[in-house]
């Protein structure tokens, strides 16, 4: 019999696993934090109009939207290690070509590249659930998770400390000097996982999708510059719609999709992405306000005069609070389910912004909203993965995580967006020089507080947890579910040999009557497997490991809330002279 590569890992997960894939998901947020302390200072250091320079921000936005989902899917088909490595490298390459160059059409392209990075989050969280025993899973989830977070929180007082004292170019060749050091870490530390999806990579449904999403973020981030009812941005969003229309037709017809949209429209993984947005939105307010607040002069009678790297300081304790409630959120996910600590972690947003419309008047008290922003975003946000892992197959996490990813920057671009166009409506003209004010402060965290209770509302749409699928199998060391009786459509059971022992670390393969595999796990060390169904419907679950025959099973489910029993007996491995 011969041994399919992939069907184990190389090598065992060490305890580093974590902390290295955390470190490269901060290694993606230090790439799109690194010019906010130089934001205004853009169009001098490039010899360029205001509304170009804008640019070098919209297209690291508009590559990482593109790539994200992407590299999710190449990771499910090719190795999540192998396209975590490449995202990185491409990173790297980017901050090279940045920082030789003060070109704006040069820098444009090297930010670009840079874009290709936001691949590391789903792809460190397919990583994860591949490889980590099911008691760890949640919480190195969180942690990769809220990565994002607190690689900008670290990164905004010391990207504004190098500006302030060395050339701007520097910010590039730090962030290629811990590109590169991620890749290191990741080859000498992080096993390839087992886990392949089957089938062919679409290429129609990503040139579709990339078209689709440009046209689409493409008006929201120059929106204010163009004009919001302008015939170029009207025309743009109704391009958006035909062409992501259109995609969606072909994706449903498509055998093996980019992205699965039956799957994407039940009801756990359609309102996660819909609360995402949201999410995405409320950070991304906070990270916009409070900075500007606390560096304006004390002269303007509300501004709090503190310098760039003070400032900084001041909001760095919103990404270390996102870090810090990620174990906190595997207690609470494992004792109430993450549907529970994303409600609560959107009410903490809610008082966190409500309180923050009284509390703009010290320096200290933006520490206080920092805080307690950063509790509730990170609640909130260790909550995305969990809920995507545990209502996918295991052979989409990639593809899942990393549209979720992409519901996120939605958000953060659509906050953008809008807070810029607020405060820059609301703004005094001191001297030819637009100044923020108060009042568009404080509108700004009434939106974000609006957006925090319509991603509540989502929230509260969720599955019930006791309905919902959990946190399952494709650990390659504890594929044990103490909760199997509550899966949702489903097959469970034993993989055992001729002998009745069990079989750990079986894969085991859930195809349809199309032929196309609808899942796939590796059996526990006592042989245990869960597999969700999608439909009712005729399966063949296919289950195979090193030392034994292949078995192919046929099966039926009825596609109600119920779970099947059904043991899997290898045969005896065959041996041929």
């Amino acid at each position: 019999m011969t041994h399919t590569p992939t069907d184990q890992p190389t090598r065992r997960a060490s305890g580093a696993v974590v902390p290295v894939l955390a470190f490269a998901g901060i290694v993606v947020a230090v790439m799109q934090t690194l010019l906010v302390p130089v934001i205004k200072d853009l169009p001098q250091l490039l010899d360029t109009a205001p509304s170009n320079a804008t640019w070098v921000l919209t297209s690291t936005l508009l590559s990482g939207a593109v790539a994200t989902p992407i590299m999710g899917r190449l990771g499910d088909l090719y190795g999540k290690r192998r396209l975590l490595i490449l995202s990185l490298s491409v990173m790297v390459v980017g901050a090279l070509v940045s920082a030789l160059t003060s070109d704006l059409l040069t820098m444009i392209a090297g930010r670009t590249l840079q874009g290709f990075a936001m691949g590391a989050i789903p792809l460190g969280i397919g990583l994860m659930r591949d490889m980590l025993p099911r008691e760890k899973l949640g919480s190195a989830m969180a942690l990769m998770s809220s990565s994002i977070g607190v690689g900008g929180g670290l990164a905004l007082p010391l990207a504004a400390l190098i500006a302030q004292h060395a050339d701007w170019h520097a910010l590039f060749y730090g962030a290629a000097g811990i590109g590169a050091l991620a890749i290191v870490l990741t080859l000498l530390v992080v096993p390839e996982s087992p886990a392949r999806a089957e089938g062919t990579f679409d290429v129609l449904g990503a040139i579709g999708l990339s078209v689709g999403l440009v046209l689409f973020l493409l008006p929201i981030t120059k929106g204010s510059d163009w004009g919001w009812s302008s015939g170029t941005t009207l025309g743009l969003f109704a391009a958006s719609a035909v062409v992501l229309l259109l995609w969606g037709v072909m994706e449903l017809r498509v055998k093996a999709p980019l992205v699965d949209l039956r799957t994407t429209a039940r009801p756990a993984v359609l309102f996660t992405n819909l609360a995402s947005i949201m999410v995405g939105v409320s950070f991304y307010v906070v990270s916009l306000v409070l900075p500007q607040l606390l560096q304006l002069p004390k002269a303007t009678g509300y501004g709090l005069g503190q310098s760039m790297v003070v400032a900084g300081l001041l909001v760095a304790p919103l990404g270390l609070t996102m870090m810090v409630t990620a174990p906190v959120y595997a207690r609470l996910s494992a004792k109430y389910g993450p549907k529970f600590t994303l409600i609560l972690g959107m009410l903490i947003i809610a008082i966190g912004y409500g309180a923050g419309l009284g509390l703009m008047s010290a320096a200290w008290q933006s520490l206080v909203i920092a805080v307690v922003l950063g509790a509730g975003i990170g609640l909130a946000y260790s909550s995305l993965p969990a809920l995507i892992v545990g209502a996918v197959p295991a052979s989409e996490t990639g593809a899942a995580n990393g549209l979720n990813t992409l519901m996120r920057s939605i958000g953060t671009s659509v906050s953008s967006a809008v807070i810029g166009m607020v405060l820059a409506n609301t703004a005094n003209n001191v001297g030819g020089v637009a100044v923020p004010t108060m009042h568009g402060f404080r509108v700004s965290f009434l939106i974000a507080t609006g957006a925090v209770a319509v991603g509540l509302l989502m929230a509260l749409f969720l599955p019930k947890p006791n309905r919902a699928p959990q946190l399952r199998a494709s650990s390659e060391e504890d594929a044990v579910i103490e909760r199997a009786d509550e899966v949702l459509r489903g097959f469970r059971g034993r993989v055992l040999d001729a002998a009745g022992t069990p079989v750990p670390r079986a894969k085991v393969t859930l195809i349809d009557r199309r032929g196309r595999q609808a899942g796939a796990t590796l059996s526990g060390d006592d042989g245990t497997y869960v597999l969700t169904v999608p439909a009712q419907g005729a399966y063949v679950l296919a289950a195979r490991a090193t030392g034994h025959g292949p078995l192919a099973s046929s099966a039926t489910h009825a596609g109600d809330d119920r779970a099947i029993d059904l043991d899997l007996a290898l045969p005896g491995e065959t041996v041929t002279a």
